[in-house]
């Protein structure tokens, strides 16, 4: 009788075990997310890749060309917060600042190359934190 419960109850905890590993995804998860645990806030590349862009132009020293295309990186975040501050409202204001310190940086006057390359460098990393958690 005890072996007929222990391979029942083997049966049953195997049962929940696997059950629980197939699970399919949620909707918000983003597609890939099974092997890799993804950001709550989310793919955050197409920020990073903005803000990439315009810490090139800074050392270039196009600052012209840097402040235009912050503002490019202050529209599509602010559009986004509706999105992504829900998810998880702790790195959402962690990158939220870090963001507004590099628009505040960029478009300082007078502009200041050093502030700016900092500032931007530190808005990537909290992109790269937020999108690592």
């Amino acid at each position: 009788m005890r072996t007929a419960n222990s391979i029942a109850g083997g049966i049953l905890l195997g049962a929940i075990f696997l059950g629980g590993c197939n699970q399919t995804p949620s909707a918000s998860a983003p597609a890939g997310s099974q092997s890799t645990p993804a950001s709550k806030l989310g793919d955050l590349s197409a920020f990073r890749s903005i803000a990439a862009e315009t810490a090139a132009l800074v050392d270039r020293g196009n600052l012209d060309g840097a402040k235009k295309r912050i503002k490019d990186l202050e529209a599509r975040w602010d559009e986004s917060e509706a999105g992504l501050k829900p998810r998880d409202a702790q790195s959402w204001h962690t990158v939220d600042k870090a963001i507004d310190s590099a628009l505040t940086a960029v478009r300082a006057t007078p502009s200041n190359v050093q502030d700016s390359k900092q500032a931007l460098a530190a808005a990537i990393a909290a992109m790269d934190r937020a999108s690592t958690k």
